[in-house]
């Protein structure tokens, strides 16, 4: 029997695709948004933003073109039954039809298109300019509108942290001494794999790659990693150099455990810190500090300093606590934020970082994380956050899950 698109649905039969006027609203934003850069078009071809636009990551390009009352179309290699449904069938806000003929494209496209040059292989993207010519470059305009999340999208980040905190409390009743960090990640992805994760974390900065449980216990959490991140973590072999490995749970020593969970795409990240045992005098300040980091950054977003300003405040409190040179890693690996954006993608824009110059607008959804990192482990905080009319609000966890879980 043939498949059908009743295949398609989450659990219960839940229609977990994207409402079509979600869809409707981010094409005509777009649109708007050419015709303020001056640009005919833009030829949308990143998965991701595939999926933020046109419901779906099939084989495809969608082409929104500068103007809001002509409509969408995408072109679409395979699946193009999948295509339209994930669009919303009969509803859809753009056409969705079959790819011609690249020979054939200019034609049916009338224009030369802005391409993703910042979200494509620069050989995938010399190929459409060869034979559509050069439209620019509409990577950034596409981020921007992407820093704004809806009503529905923050939804998607609060369901997403619902499950998060299952995650948690797994580890909480499940982990303990003398577990690996590999099997602690293994309570957690059960819990997060059940409720519908997708098992991709996206990122838009090369090389695209992490591991969404860093599980780091005792001296495995100051060994460094290729990510630009506080923590590194051993990881299971060179190949996979990052996040949980083979270390195991020693008593009285911090476990830090960084988890991300993504609901129909859309990601939020945690840390909290684990023991199996107490945790010395020397660590619980550093954490009670690192909390103090945070408050900071979360008071400074929410009076409307810009995120370089936030960075500021945050990194001179760590300063005059004594944490300079172990603030988001050691020398030479110190990471130089304490937050960055997230949705769809791990590392979103604006970051709390020295050079990002603006504020948090309401509907940016920002993880703030500092931490500190020592050759014998490392200790922080995580939570996601949304600003919102009143400031700042949480989204995953917050007071909810203690900063410190005592096996």
């Amino acid at each position: 029997m043939a498949w059908s698109e009743d295949d398609l649905r989450g659990p219960e039969g839940e229609d977990w695709r994207v409402p079509v006027a979600e869809l409707q609203y981010r094409q005509k934003a777009l649109s708007s948004a050419l015709i303020e850069a001056g640009l005919s078009g833009a030829l949308i071809q990143n998965p991701v933003d595939l999926y933020y636009f046109a419901g779906g990551r099939q084989n495809a390009s969608l082409f929104i073109p500068a103007d809001e009352d002509a409509r969408p179309v995408q072109y679409v290699r395979r699946s193009l039954r999948r295509a339209k449904w994930e669009a919303g069938a009969d509803d859809s806000p753009h056409d969705v039809t079959a790819f011609p003929r690249m020979k054939e494209f200019a034609d049916v496209l009338g224009c030369s298109p802005a391409l993703q040059h910042g979200a494509i292989p620069s050989s995938f993207a010399s190929r459409f300019s060869s034979l559509l010519g050069d439209g620019g470059d509409c990577t950034q305009l596409v981020h921007s509108l992407r820093e704004d999340k809806s009503t529905w999208e923050v939804e998607m980040m609060r369901c997403a942290a619902d499950t998060q905190l299952e995650m948690f409390n797994a580890i909480a009743e499940k982990g303990g001494e003398g577990m690996t960090e590999l099997e602690v990640v293994a309570i957690a992805e059960s819990v997060s794999r059940e409720a519908g994760f997708g098992g991709n974390v996206n990122l838009r900065r090369f090389p695209m790659q992490c591991d969404r449980g860093v599980i780091v216990s005792g001296r495995a959490g100051g060994v460094p990693s290729f990510f630009d991140a506080a923590v590194g973590g051993t990881g299971p072999y060179p190949g996979a150099g990052m996040g949980a490995g083979f270390s195991k749970i020693k008593a009285n020593e911090p476990v830090l455990v960084d988890l991300l969970h993504g609901h129909r795409g859309y990601l939020v990240d945690m840390t909290r810190m684990f023991v199996a045992g107490s945790l010395s005098e020397k660590w619980s300040s550093a954490l009670e500090d690192m909390l103090a980091v945070k408050d900071t950054v979360v008071d400074e977003l929410s009076s409307g300093a810009t995120c370089s300003e936030a960075w500021l405040k945050g990194s001179e409190l760590s300063t005059e606590l004594g944490h300079a040179d172990h603030l988001m890693g050691m020398q030479p690996d110190q990471s130089r934020f304490l937050g960055h954006s997230i949705g769809l993608e791990l590392d979103e824009s604006p970051v709390v970082a020295a050079g990002f110059d603006k504020p948090m607008l309401t509907g940016n959804t920002m993880a703030i994380e500092p931490k500190v990192v020592h050759p014998k482990g490392s200790i922080g905080s995580e939570d996601t956050w949304v600003m919102t009319d009143a400031g700042m609000e949480p989204i995953t966890a917050d007071g909810a899950f203690p900063w410190l879980y005592q096996w």
